[in-house]
């Protein structure tokens, strides 16, 4: 299967996964669910959590407040987002921007691995700590419970269905709207996916 027909495939389980928790609450306030956009060839893949409500709406990722930092940032390493592949854990927004629930990231998991070996990225940006909590538990990483405070910037090796692939642990975007000093270590971060892709 090629990686149209196989996102197509997962767009389309998605949308029709009407067991899920979060799935009533998106059809009576009209929202779509939120796949992932980008280069499906990209090496440079990004995490969040969840999407809000501009994502919600338009059905695409990282669009809001948060998604403005997240384009400066790139812009900063030299990319535009066309040119990497952007997604989150919870494929659905949860009420009032809660944090996902542990049956949430459960149930959404699977989808992000079958993205992960799709796209084939050379490198995996997490966002946050309930994006870094899953791809280190789905990956199997012995830094498995290792917060993101301690992680942000390293790069650890990992294995996929692919091969080797390196996880590099970043704060979420939307820290730099609360805190602006983390946007320097945002940007510091950045500047170590250069070393990769």
């Amino acid at each position: 299967m090629d990686k149209q027909a196989a996102l197509a495939k997962l767009v389309e389980d998605v949308e029709n996964l009407t067991t899920a928790p979060l799935y009533a609450y998106r059809e009576a306030n009209r929202y779509r669910a939120v796949i992932g956009e980008g280069d499906l060839d990209a090496q440079l893949m990004f995490i969040g959590e969840a999407p809000g409500e501009w994502e919600a709406k338009q059905g695409r990722p990282f669009v809001g407040a948060s998604g403005k930092v997240l384009d400066e940032l790139l812009s900063g390493i030299g990319l535009r987002r066309q040119e990497v592949y952007i997604t989150n854990v919870v494929k659905d927004r949860p009420p009032k921007n809660r944090n996902p629930k542990a049956e949430e990231v459960r149930l959404y998991a699977p989808f992000l691995v079958r993205q992960i070996d799709m796209i084939q990225p050379r490198v995996v940006a997490p966002l946050g700590r309930f994006a870094l909590a899953c791809v280190l538990k789905q990956l199997a990483l012995p830094t498995k419970g290792q917060t993101i405070s301690r992680l942000h910037g390293q790069s650890l090796a990992a294995e996929s269905s692919d091969g080797r692939v390196t996880i590099v642990p970043l704060y979420h975007p939307a820290v730099a709207l609360y805190n602006p000093e983390q946007r320097e270590t945002l940007q510091r971060d950045f500047q170590k996916l250069n070393d990769h892709t």
